[in-house]
């Protein structure tokens, strides 16, 4: 899996920061669960602002979920990490720690 980097999120005042976010916090790092509706506008936003990690639920073209988190100065997307919610949080955990940001 090769993380692919978005240095331009856009940030233009409609909703900075995601609501209705749930978080898995039973290990390190909590990781946000976004609902399935959220537009990938709204989570670029989150992220630029939050910095926290965050799993997108698979869009309707897509079968796995995204994970995406904060490295700097651009956002990180890990993409593919598989269709079952629990192993998908799992494998962006050790994609995290594998580089450091947990």
């Amino acid at each position: 899996m090769v993380p692919r980097v978005v240095r331009d999120c856009r940030c233009d005042g409609r909703r900075s920061v995601l609501d209705d976010v749930e978080y898995d916090d039973s290990e390190s790092p909590a990781i946000g669960v976004v609902r399935a509706d959220v537009r990938w506008e709204d989570v670029e936003d989150h992220i630029k602002i939050a910095h926290n990690p965050l799993l997108v639920p698979p869009a309707k073209d897509r079968a796995h979920f995204t994970g995406v988190y904060w490295a700097g100065t651009a956002m990180i997307v890990a993409e593919d990490l598989g269709s079952d919610q629990e192993q998908a949080i799992c494998d962006f955990r050790e994609f995290l720690r594998d580089r450091g940001e947990a």
